[in-house]
C-alpha cells in the first residue's frame, strides 16, 4: 500500500495540476438550486435544512471537479455549525469525494495533548481504508501551538494508516506574523516549527522523496514560501491564500520541486460561489452554478499551468 505522499502525487501526475478545491458551503452565498433541493426534504428544524443544502452544493461541487483536480479540502467548520446533522454531512461529504476518486484534506485544524490528540487522528485520519476512520479523510490540518507532544499522536496514526497531516506553519492570514515572526536567538518561530516538521517527515518517508508530514505554508507570504521550501525539501506543502485572498500562481511558484511537484495550491471562495462573481455571474447565474464551478476550476489549472508545469 502506498503512503501519503506517493498517493497524493500519482493523483496529481493524472490530474496534471496541484490544484486544490476548498469546499466551505456558507448558506447565505449558495446556489438557490442546492437550498430549493433541501427544503424538498422537508427538515425538522433550521441547522437540518442549512445542513441538507451543504451536502445537496457539496456532492454536485465533488462530481464538477472530480475529473479535473487531484484533491479537495472540506473545511470542518461550516459543517460542525450546523451541529450533528453537519458533522453527518461532513462524513458522507468525505466519502463521496473518495469514491470520486479524490484525495481528501479534512481541514479542521485539530490540535491537543495525549489520549485527545489520538482521538482526533483516529476519528479523522484513514488513509487508504475509509473505513479506518469515521470522518474516513486522507490527510488532517493540525496546530502545533501546544508544542512537540501534540504532533506524536497525529504522526503516529498517520505512519499506521498511510495517512498524512499537513502541520500550520506560516499561515495566510493577515495577523499571522503577529506570533509566527517572532524571533527567538534570531530565528522566526514559523522557521523552528518549520524545522521540526522537516526532522519528522524526514524520518517517515522511507525512500520516498516526500514523507507524510507536510506543511501549510501561505500563498501570501512567498518570500517565506520559498524559505521554508528550501528548509523543508521532504515536507508536502498546502499552499493557501490563492485567488480571494491576494496570492497569485507566481507567488506560489517557490513551492514546488524542478518536477512540479511537492504541493497543493487551495481556492475555495472563488470556485464555490464563482455564479456570483464577474465574469461568471452574467453567464452561468445560480441555474448554471456548477458550469460556474467548471470554469472557474479549469481557469485556475491554466493559471497554475504558467507557472508549474506537471509532467
Amino acid at each position: 500500500m502506498s503512503n501519503y505522499a506517493t498517493r497524493l502525487h500519482a493523483a496529481v501526475h493524472a490530474k496534471r495540476t496541484p490544484a486544490l478545491v476548498g469546499i466551505d458551503p456558507r448558506f447565505d452565498k449558495l446556489p438557490r438550486p442546492c437550498v430549493e433541493a433541501a427544503e424538498k426534504q422537508d427538515p425538522p428544524d433550521r441547522w437540518s435544512l442549512v445542513a441538507a443544502a451543504f451536502e445537496a452544493f457539496a456532492f454536485d461541487l465533488i462530481d464538477v471537479v472530480a475529473p479535473l483536480v487531484p484533491a479537495v479540502k472540506p473545511q470542518a467548520a461550516f459543517f460542525e455549525e450546523c451541529g450533528p446533522a453537519g458533522t453527518a454531512v461532513l462524513g458522507r461529504v468525505i466519502r463521496r469525494a473518495r469514491e470520486r476518486g479524490l484525495i481528501v484534506i479534512c481541514d479542521a485544524k485539530r490540535g491537543d495533548i495525549g489520549s485527545t490528540a489520538e482521538a482526533y487522528a483516529r476519528g479523522y485520519l484513514a488513509g487508504v481504508d475509509p473505513a479506518a476512520a469515521a470522518w474516513a479523510a486522507d490527510a488532517l490540518t493540525v496546530n502545533p501551538f501546544l508544542g512537540p507532544d501534540t504532533l506524536e499522536p497525529f504522526v503516529t496514526v498517520a505512519v499506521e494508516r498511510k495517512a498524512g497531516i499537513y502541520v500550520l506553519v506560516r499561515t495566510s492570514n493577515p495577523g499571522a506574523g503577529r506570533f509566527q515572526d517572532r524571533a527567538v536567538d534570531a530565528v522566526p518561530l514559523y522557521r523552528d516549527i518549520g524545522t521540526f516538521v522537516e526532522d519528522l517527515s524526514n524520518r517517515h518517508r522511507d525512500e520516498e522523496p516526500f514523507g507524510p508530514i507536510g506543511a501549510v505554508v501561505g500563498a501570501t507570504c512567498p518570500e517565506e514560501l520559498a524559505e521554508l521550501r528550501a528548509a523543508m525539501p521532504h515536507v508536502p506543502f498546502l499552499v493557501p491564500g490563492y485567488g480571494s485572498q491576494g496570492g497569485s500562481a507566481a507567488d506560489v511558484a517557490a513551492a514546488f520541486t524542478a518536477d512540479g511537484l511537492g504541493a497543493l495550491v487551495n481556492s475555495s471562495r472563488n470556485i464555490n460561489f464563482a455564479h456570483s462573481r464577474d465574469p461568471y455571474r452574467d453567464q452561468f447565474g445560480d441555474a448554471r452554478w456548477q458550469e460556474a464551478v467548471e470554469a472557474a476550476t479549469l481557469e485556475m489549472i491554466s493559471d497554475l499551468a504558467a507557472v508549474v508545469p506537471v509532467p
